[in-house]
């Protein structure tokens, strides 16, 4: 198997982050260059997507949770803080409940425990059906202007769409799937880490009984919702989000 591409920097305990769907390590600029000083900062790219586009995409997310383990295993990385954003933020759930010995405190952000979105602008075969109709550029236009409630005006929105044309046909499809057939809820209970779920109360992929599962499922669990804002807070309101984390993520472990 090919090496995951990781971008690696700062100094610190390990912050690891796990982007989304039709994205990249570089969705999480402004955190990078925020926790960098505070943390050694790890931005996958997860397979099929970003500078990780050759490698083929797993159809579950079991099998995206044990790739990364794997990789950040092979890189030295044996514990470390988690933080995933929607396709991300279920792959973090899967990890932490996998090696619950090696997640410090997790955060899910934009996500829930179940594949199948009830709340979701349009259904998982929808986006299946318009992305082998319309091709993957067309795709990711359409997607992305949802991730905002400023939706194709935003700020980030030209960066989503660059990130997402980078992405394989084949990883677009498989992460599809690998949304179908997951369930995370009875994993819930096997997640040791302090958790903190955030979550923008105007997210169109998410409705709120999603991070409500969350917070109610993981043990120790908090929830920061934020106002005014739609899927992608990091980018819409990236000061509250990164003082929201900061708050959350110890820098040193007793």
């Amino acid at each position: 198997m090919s090496d995951l591409a990781f971008e690696r920097v700062g100094k610190g305990f390990s912050l690891v982050l796990i982007h989304g769907y039709l994205a990249g390590a570089e969705i999480w600029r402004d955190q990078i260059d925020y926790f960098k000083d505070k943390f050694e900062v790890f931005a996958a790219n997860l397979p099929g997507f970003g500078d990780s586009a050759h490698i083929a995409a797993p159809n579950t997310i079991s099998g995206f949770a044990n790739m990364l383990l794997s990789q950040l295993t092979a890189m030295g990385v044996e514990k470390f803080h988690l933080l995933g954003h929607f396709m991300g933020g279920m792959i973090v759930q899967k990890m932490a409940a996998i090696a619950p010995e090696r997640v410090n405190h997790l955060i899910c952000y934009g996500t829930g425990p179940v594949g199948v979105m009830p709340d979701r602008f349009e259904t998982i075969d929808q986006s299946r059906k318009r992305l082998e109709n319309d091709g993957l550029e067309q795709t990711v236009k359409r997607i992305a202007a949802t991730w905002f409630i400023e939706q194709k005006n935003a700020q980030g929105y030209k960066l989503c769409v660059a990130m997402g044309k980078r992405a394989s046909m084949q990883a677009a499809l498989a992460s599809l799937s690998a949304w179908e057939s997951w369930d995370g809820r009875d994993d819930l209970k096997k997640i040791a880490a302090k958790t903190l779920i955030i979550w923008g109360d105007k997210d169109r992929s998410y409705g709120w009984r999603q991070p409500e599962a969350l917070w109610h499922g993981i043990k120790e669990s908090n929830l920061a919702v934020i106002p005014s804002c739609a899927h992608n807070v990091h980018m819409e309101k990236p000061d509250i989000f990164n003082d929201i984390v900061r708050d959350f993520l110890p820098t040193r472990l007793s």
